[in-house]
Formats: C-alpha cells, structure tokens, sequence
C-alpha cells in the first residue's frame, strides 16, 4: 500500500508504539488481524547504551511478527545514535523516533514532545539516528506544544530534510496530553508539506474511523494506540465493528496463547490491565472484568476466561 524507505507495507493501518501495552504478545495479535506493521513501545536509548537487562527485553520478536519496527527516546543525539546502531543489529525493520510523548517525566529529561520546542536539537537527533543505523528511520510527533505554537508542518519538514524516511503526526499538541479531539487538518497540512509518506494518528477508534482519515487528510498511513487496545480485530476490513462476547473471548483466548508461548514471565497486572479492555462496554463485561482484575496469577485468569466459553451461543 506504501513503502517506508526500502519497506513496503501491505496494510496502510498501523499499531502505535503504547507504553505498557506494544509488548510482542500484542505486536502479533495485532499483526494476525492484519496490522501492516507494529511499532515496539518506546525504548531508552541509555538502557540500550548501558544494555539494561529490562531495557533488552523489550527488543523480543520473532520472524513471524516481521515487519516490525522498535521506537527510541532520549535526548542526546550521541547516544540516541549509538542506541540506532545496537537496535540496527537486532532482526527489525525500521526504527522510529519519539518526538511526541507528552508524559512528564519524559518530558523532565529533555525527550519525547519536549523536542518540538527545541527543533535544532531534534535536527541532530534524527542525524544521528539516520547515521547510526542502516535501517529506515520515522519520526513520530505532535501539532505542536500548544495551540500558540501548532509547528507540525516545520517540524514534518525538518523531518524530512535530516533523513526521516517517513513521518507520523499525533493531531494533538503537548497541551492537550490524550484530551479533546484531534485535528486532522493538521495531518492533511503535513501532507501538503513534505514529500515522504504521512502516517496519521489520533482519535481512529473503528476501522471506518481510519479508512475516513485516509480520505479526509491524504495521509498515507493510519496509526491506530488506544483504539487497538481489547479490539486488535480494528486492523481488520472484516470484522464486525462490535463484537459479539464470543468473538471476543476467542480473540483473547489466542492473546492469552500467545502471552503463554513468548511471554510467559509477563506480569499479571500487565496482562489483566490488557484482558479487561476486550469487554469494554458489553452487556455483562463489568462483571468479567471484575472476576478478571481479581485474579492473581496467569492459570486463574485463563479458567476465568474459558469458564464464560461454554455457555455462549
């Protein structure tokens, strides 16, 4: 559908990098739903430096998630450069940079969104990547700080003439954290702008949500956070839009196979916070999340989930 530098993606939907939820488990849940291609959640560029045991583990893939791409942090575009050429040497296809995270103490260290104010910096940054690595590099960012200083359209093209092989554009400023509603006409703007592909992001909580973001903005890409988390199913044309309790059982059922086969050392917590998500807003889904939080290991939470499984239609 579009190539992001030497990778072509057959699926113009793609998974966001989601603190605590893009783990691989979800990555290939996604990707059997027929995500193009799954961002990692994001990665230290100093935990890769310092080959931080917690930092390595999320660099965990397997052939068959491929395409996949893994998202770096940090400041200091040395480091942020040598992160590149470690991720480089692991079997993934492109790397991305956070420019857009809007969680304060990312912020606190100089990274994520706080590098929209700071546009000469983030010009070295994406150097430096892009020199390090011998993979396509994106990078990923928002409107702007505030609503004062909407600056994507600068940013897409500073992007872009430092090497960025693609762009994502959260149509959300620093200001707004996660709240109101997103402005794609910031993403068509960024379109108009650059030459490399345009990847949207914000507020596609459907597949029609997104497939209207193609039309509405020009973009190339659709990337899809909160509105994948309980319903990888988004990534899909065929789905039902809602879906029954049963498709939903069996679609976690195979998330819980497939935590069990690559992740099996994933916390509970982790885990419960992503089983619960499958019935939001179903007939009967609070007491399945109620009996589903109040489990305490992963055997329990699975003989939760199957005991629902006979008595559905």
């Amino acid at each position: 559908m579009f190539s992001i530098g030497t990778l072509n993606l057959d699926n113009p939907f793609i998974l966001a990098p989601l603190a605590g939820y893009s783990d691989l488990a979800f990555r290939l849940q996604c990707r059997e739903f027929g995500a193009g291609l799954c961002f990692s959640e994001m990665i230290s560029c100093h935990g890769l430096h310092y080959r931080q045991q917690n930092t390595l583990d999320l660099l965990r893939t397997v052939l068959t998630e491929r395409p996949v791409a893994m998202q770096l942090f940090g400041s200091e575009p040395e480091i942020m450069g040598e992160a590149a050429t470690i991720l480089s040497e692991y079997p993934i296809d492109c790397i991305d940079i956070n420019m857009g995270c809007p969680a304060r103490k990312v912020i606190k260290k100089g990274a994520g969104c706080y590098l929209m104010k700071l546009p000469t910096l983030a010009a070295k940054i994406i150097r430096a990547v892009v020199q390090g690595s011998s993979l396509p590099v994106t990078v990923k960012f928002r409107s702007g700080w505030d609503h004062k200083s909407i600056t994507a359209c600068d940013f897409a093209k500073m992007a872009e003439d430092n090497g960025a092989a693609a762009i994502t554009v959260h149509a959300r400023t620093w200001s707004d954290g996660f709240s109101g509603t997103a402005d794609w006409r910031i993403i068509s703007q960024v379109k108009q702008a650059v030459s490399i592909p345009v990847i949207g992001n914000g507020d596609v909580q459907s597949h029609g949500d997104g497939l209207r973001m193609l039309a509405e903005t020009g973009c190339d890409g659709v990337m899809i956070g909160r509105g994948a988390l309980g319903a990888p199913w988004i990534f899909s044309a065929d789905a039902p839009e809602n879906p029954s309790l049963a498709f939903r059982l069996a679609a976690l059922n195979r998330h819980l196979a497939l935590i069990a086969q690559h992740q099996p050392d994933t916390p509970p917590s982790q885990i419960k916070n992503h089983a619960g998500r499958y019935f939001k807003g179903v007939p009967g889904g609070a007491e399945i999340r109620r009996q589903i939080f109040s489990q305490t290991s992963f055997a329990s939470l699975e003989e939760v989930i199957s005991s629902y499984s006979p008595v559905l239609p």
